[in-house]
């Protein structure tokens, strides 16, 4: 259950994010709401999955997830760049994450 966990609670850290972008954009309850049900719930799942799960390595997928998620979000929805380089990055986090499932 831990990793199931940890995965929902890196999405719920892209929510977070989207909702902290939102409140840049325009400060309105629904961008606020956004963002802290994202962040709550993001943390609320990472507490869990650490029952279970090392610390380091919980927490190194919760931001791997955060980081690769963002950046997908920023380039679909936010006009974002998505130059060779970027994704060769992004497909390096999300491996080094996926390395660390691998070996837990």
């Amino acid at each position: 259950m831990g990793w199931i966990f940890l995965m929902f609670a890196g999405m719920f850290e892209v929510v977070g994010v989207v909702g902290m972008n939102q409140i840049n954009k325009a400060k309105t309850i629904r961008s606020f709401s956004l963002f802290i049900v994202g962040i709550v719930m993001s943390f609320t799942l990472l507490s869990l999955a650490m029952k279970s799960l090392p610390m380091g390595t919980s927490y190194a997928v919760w931001t791997g997830i955060g980081t690769v998620g963002g950046a997908v979000v920023g380039m679909l929805f936010y006009g974002e760049s998505s130059d060779w380089k970027r994704i060769g990055f992004i497909t390096m986090v999300l491996s080094a994450a996926v390395g660390l499932k691998l070996i837990s």
